[in-house]
């Protein structure tokens, strides 16, 4: 991280912090939004995103010339000297009064040949925009006007993709401090990957042995999900401070597999067998374990029951075999919960107590990592003097980043992917991770944007790994197949996106990742290994006062109800426009509970449903499958709400013709290329005159 230069040396007491390492404790209390002071937001000639300091937060200020910004300049606060102080994050030098206009940039011009000013020599060129500093095509779009409205538009560089990284953001946030989670590393995720896999094997094992039935599907990764709502803990990944410890989703789901997992069956054959097998666990569960006599008596009695059915029927339908199974699962159930609830209560706390040791050695390890590199202890950072409103900036670090280890990058032409090496002394071949190009070339232009600590790129190719690695670990190193990676992290279509940002003034997304994010701004699961890459931390504790924001949460019960209480609050506390438009799945056997919870509040303005196998998303694992398999057909409806106060709703109202646009949008882009082949062959056919063939004489 960049340090004060000479001229200003600011301190910034506060005792060692490493048990409060955790972004929701160090965020100050906000006041309510009557009570902050008059803001001072940003106007449209000052940068949005923030440069990552180590112990101060910049002061947004029209003072500052478009110019001084364009050469780094910042300005920041000193609580030594009570005064504010001028810092340039390209050179590292600092001063007490505003910088000359005119001053050269030490580093991208040396010799002064491209300043125009007195203090270096003359270009030949008066316009200032002949710098060679680089330049965002956001800014290049309004630099010439704001200084010469005759200059000729610069050149422009947007990137290409499912994506729109130049959509301006219309958001607004209270200041917040910077995080005290330290930067992260290749060797500590791949330690932290090592013990996600172990802990999923030790999950997997116990179900084995203590309940004889396989680990619900995929319930690992909604456990983390789950546990991450209610976390205090340090770990950005593994849960280590869970109040209370036994998770209502694992609980849950291992409970709807004992004795069978109930699943619907396609023939009258299976519908045979299946009761058979429940009627036959149910026994061995009863037997195998210490339960009441009373809950004994009743349980044998059903299976036997159900086994003498089985052998005197003959020709029984599959509504038969379907009304038995109700009937027997009506009987037993109650009794085998009341047998394995301790057990499988009992399987929760081990697992979350194995990953809070875990995440313990894993902070051990980090912390020795950051004293080999000179990195003390990181103290609680200073509240801001003011709590104004600003425009949304980045999550920044309050700790520098220590040496990062060699990764090697190498190209597969044949795939068109970058494969990103990273090799460590306890592992007997290198980790590879995988990304298409086109996503590495978003990645990169994000890391411009928002990431200010590592002007050459020294550090992006490992923080992309870590990236990589991390949610490789979060979705429980699953292959590209999987069904829970398309659901966790599938997105919405560009067409639709387009549309949100056109009629509804969307700039944000609310859950979102590098990868698969359509706006540069948005908010995600991990503070660290994200906020390079344009995240404003998770969406719990992100606190906006207005703005447009699209939400698409993963589908997880526990995280879709504090998502929606966390809207009610920040609707209920802002007066100025604030607009959220959800997508949930609708599930209607069984309905999410917290759906009541929607229909209920009093800021839902509409909600439509969109059919299932009418629309499209596009696939979590997007960022390294070929083209042609990312867009994935919705087995189920999607269910669109919006939630927004008054001047929401009169800004970006949900009216009949912009919902329209919005199901059009949602059409599989396969039946509109269709739609648009089959319109242009039938212009062309028309446009065609008749041709009459020529009249043969004939003989009379």
């Amino acid at each position: 991280m960049n340090e004060l230069g000479s001229n200003v040396k600011d301190s910034h007491p506060g005792p060692s912090a490493w048990d409060q390492l955790v972004a929701p404790q160090v965020q100050t209390d906000l006041l309510p939004i009557n009570n902050i002071a008059p803001p001072t937001t940003p106007n449209k000639s000052s940068h949005l995103d923030i440069a990552h300091t180590p112990g101060s937060v910049p002061i947004y200020s029209e003072e500052l010339s478009h110019d001084l910004v364009n050469q780094g300049w910042r300005k920041y606060w000193s609580k030594r000297e009570n005064r504010p102080y001028f810092w340039n994050k390209v050179s590292g030098e600092s001063l007490w009064e505003m910088p000359s206009s005119n001053r050269f940039d030490p580093l991208t011009d040396p010799l002064g040949i491209c300043n125009t000013g007195q203090n270096g020599p003359q270009t030949p060129s008066p316009s200032p925009h002949t710098s060679t500093l680089k330049r965002r095509a956001s800014e290049d779009t309004t630099s010439p006007g704001h200084n010469n409205p005759n200059a000729p538009p610069l050149k422009k560089f947007v990137l290409t993709g499912p994506w729109d990284l130049e959509v301006p953001t219309n958001v607004l946030i209270v200041e917040r401090p910077p995080t005290l989670l330290p930067h992260p590393h290749p060797e500590i995720e791949a330690m932290r990957a090592a013990y996600v896999v172990k802990l999923i094997k030790t999950y997997e094992d116990l179900c084995m042995r203590r309940q004889n039935i396989k680990s619900p599907r995929e319930s690992f990764n909604r456990w983390l999900m789950e546990r991450k709502v209610i976390d205090r803990g340090f770990d950005p990944l593994l849960p280590s401070h869970c109040v209370p410890e036994i998770s209502p989703s694992m609980y849950r789901e291992i409970m709807n597999d004992i004795p069978l997992k109930i699943v619907k069956p396609k023939f009258t054959g299976d519908a045979r067998k299946q009761l058979s097998k429940y009627a036959e666990a149910a026994k061995h569960i009863i037997e195998s374990q210490s339960a009441k006599a009373e809950s004994k008596k009743i349980v044998k009695w059903n299976a036997e029951e159900t086994f003498q059915w089985l052998r005197r029927t003959v020709g029984a339908s599959y509504e038969d075999f379907q009304d038995r199974l109700s009937h027997l699962k009506r009987q037993c159930e109650p009794h085998l919960i009341e047998t394995v609830k301790s057990n499988v209560e009992a399987l929760c706390v081990k697992i979350y107590h194995l990953s809070a040791e875990n995440a313990r050695k894993i902070r051990d390890r980090h912390i020795q990592l950051l004293k080999d590199n000179g990195i003390h202890e990181p103290t609680l950072p200073p509240a801001p003097p003011v709590l104004r409103k600003v425009w949304c900036y980045s999550v920044q670090f309050s700790v520098p980043s220590p040496r990062m280890p060699l990764v090697e990058y190498t190209p597969n032409p044949n795939r068109d992917q970058m494969e990103i090496k990273y090799t460590h002394a306890f592992m007997s071949q290198p980790d590879v991770q995988s990304i298409n190009l086109t996503h590495l070339q978003k990645l990169e232009q994000l890391y411009r944007y928002n990431c200010y600590d590592d002007k050459k790129f020294d550090l992006f190719i490992a923080r992309v790994w870590c990236l990589l690695k991390r949610y490789q670990s979060f979705l429980g190193n699953l292959t590209t197949t999987s069904q829970e990676c398309e659901a966790t992290q599938a997105a919405l279509p560009v067409s639709v996106f387009e549309c949100l940002q056109r009629h509804f003034g969307v700039s944000f997304e609310c859950f979102a990742s590098p990868m698969n994010c359509y706006f540069r701004q948005y908010c995600s699961a991990f503070y660290d290994v994200d906020s390079y890459f344009g995240s404003r931390g998770p969406f719990l504790e992100f606190k906006p006062v207005s703005g447009s924001f699209q939400l698409n949460p993963p589908y997880c019960e526990e995280l879709i109800d504090a998502t929606l209480q966390h809207i009610d609050r920040l609707l209920t506390d802002s007066h100025e426009p604030l607009s959220f438009i959800v997508f949930l799945p609708e599930w209607k056997e069984p309905p999410l509970q917290c759906l009541n919870r929607i229909e209920e509040s009093h800021f839902k303005r509409k909600s439509v449903v969109v059919p299932g196998m009418a629309h499209e998303f596009r696939h979590g694992y997007q960022h390294v499958l070929p083209k042609s398999d990312i867009y994935i057909k919705c087995i189920h409806g999607t269910m669109v709400v919006w939630l927004q106060n008054n001047s929401g709703f009169s800004r970006w109202g949900p009216t009949e013709s912009r919902v329209d646009a919005l199901l059009e949008a949602f059409r599989p882009v396969r039946e509109k290329e269709r739609e648009r082949l089959q319109q242009q062959l039938s212009q062309q056919h028309d446009a065609v005159p008749d041709v009459q063939e020529p009249k043969t004489p004939t003989s009379i």
